[in-house]
């Protein structure tokens, strides 16, 4: 089975929504259905992109910049890895997903490794 990863796009700067723990609440009931089918590998949520720092080699240097590489209004705020017999099927679990968090979901293969 192929691997995929759900990204999940979330605007910067905005408030968590007031259903938060309703959300929360499906979420870990998706990944439960997720851990049972035998799809689920590991998902995590990450800290605001301004937290991010960016390493760039500039020659023998290595130069470290503060915030996101790429300048936009949304940056990827979660993500989950899962195992699918094809890329239908991680678009079927990815529809699942931006049902709950109400957010869009970006489906993509790992490459093999």
């Amino acid at each position: 089975m192929k691997q995929y990863l759900l990204g999940i796009y979330q605007p910067d700067d905005t408030d968590p929504p007031d259903n938060l723990d309703e959300i929360m609440r499906d979420l870990e009931a998706l990944n439960d259905e997720m851990r049972n089918a035998g799809a689920w590998v590991f998902a995590a949520g990450l800290h605001a992109a301004s937290t991010a720092t960016v390493l760039r080699a500039n020659g023998s240097e290595v130069l470290v910049t503060d915030g996101p590489y790429a300048e936009g209004k949304e940056h990827i705020g979660g993500f989950t890895i899962i195992r699918a017999a094809d890329l239908d099927e991680a678009l079927a679990w990815g529809r699942r997903l931006a049902r709950v968090v109400t957010l869009p979901i970006e489906v993509r293969p790992l490459q093999d490794g």
